[in-house]
């Protein structure tokens, strides 16, 4: 380890369990909770062993202990910039809880986050991996990205483009910022459109959504959702779907949805006409890899103590007391029995350490 004196706020020897929702085993040998940008200045330089930065450690697979600086991102603040005749502009830190983020929206009369709504994590990791969900991704309403480099103390901005935005990925994840904490995301600011259309296509948000109450009298045509509706609908389908970490440790959906060539697509059509498919812009189709899971009979199956959950095939659970080797295990015999059987390639989404 380097002989430079640390801050009295950066701990030894962490247990890192209790800090990420699949709950593996795994200690940091330095941890730092950082709150401030004073505090992350002081974490800058080139003396410090290797860092990795982790927010709410939802998108996280320990696979033992980290011999370096375990930066915890828990800056806080979220405050409206200003807005003009399209949109407005709200600014959050990098620790705040992103789902909180979304409801203060709402609650503000700010609507534009709605679909993803009680996406586990926080604000800074959100630009990451270009979270989303349900026809929306973060990247259509993001307006730009702060940043320290710390390396040299400079702060960074980042505009949409500059972010080269993908299907879960992004220029921070493409040159590895959460690998080694070279460049640390400290405030994201969003651009909520005030020309605001409802995204509320999909099968299960629209059927949730004609269960629910309307909370406006009977009307000729009906009238279309509100953003809180779309919120209340998306977070309903979440919580059937989706177990709560706190009382079954998971990482959320554990593969990506795989984006396959057209000739790939209709070879697939013809094999499995009621596999679901979603046309892309470039032409290619994008397949739901929970779908290619359950088909290739993991869904509710368990692998030692890890699994694949019951009610969604899409999400690996920790059944108690599991390590980093049984995720890895039950990841790569998912990923060969779907290659297997149609000939697909699942890629984890979830960071490993």
């Amino acid at each position: 380890m380097s002989e430079r004196v640390l801050p009295d706020f950066v701990a030894r020897d962490v247990d890192l369990a209790k800090r990420t929702t699949l709950a593996l085993p795994g200690r940091a040998a330095l941890y730092a909770e950082v709150s401030s940008l004073e505090q992350l200045a002081m974490l800058a330089g080139d003396s410090l062993p290797r860092r990795f930065v982790v927010g709410a450690g939802s998108n996280l697979v320990l696979s033992g202990d980290f011999d370096g600086l375990l930066l915890h991102m828990a800056m806080r603040g979220r405050e409206l910039l200003g807005d003009d005749a399209d949109a407005w502009y709200v600014r959050a830190a990098a620790g705040e809880n992103w789902h909180q983020l979304v409801l203060w929206t709402l609650a503000q009369g700010w609507p534009g986050l709605e679909n993803l709504a009680l996406i586990p994590g926080t604000v800074g990791a959100a630009p990451i991996q270009n979270i989303g969900a349900y026809g929306l991704e973060v990247a259509e309403r993001l307006h730009a990205v702060e940043a320290l480099d710390m390396s040299s103390g400079r702060t960074l901005r980042f505009d949409r483009a500059a972010c080269r935005f993908a299907y879960r990925d992004s220029v921070f994840k493409q040159e590895g910022w959460h690998l080694d904490g070279r460049q640390v995301i400290t405030r994201v600011v969003f651009r909520l459109p005030k020309a605001w259309q409802p995204l509320a296509s999909y099968a299960d948000v629209a059927a949730e959504l004609e269960r629910q109450p309307s909370e406006l009298p009977p009307a000729r045509p009906p009238a279309p959702p509100t953003p809180r509706r779309i919120a209340d609908a998306v977070m309903a389908v979440r919580r059937r779907k989706l177990p709560d970490p706190a009382t079954l440790p998971n990482a959320g959906s554990f593969f990506h949805n795989p984006v396959v060539s057209a000739s790939v697509a209709q070879r697939l059509a013809i094999a499995h006409p009621e596999m679901p498919r979603y046309p892309q812009a470039d032409g290619r189709v994008k397949l739901a890899a929970a779908w290619l899971i359950e088909g290739s009979g993991w869904k509710g199956r368990n692998l030692g103590r890890v699994g694949m959950y019951e009610q969604q095939a899409l999400v690996l659970v920790n059944r108690g007391g599991a390590c980093g080797a049984e995720v890895i295990a039950l990841a790569r015999a998912v990923q060969a029995d779907v290659r297997q059987h149609f000939g697909v390639d699942l890629t984890p989404e979830p960071i490993f350490l």
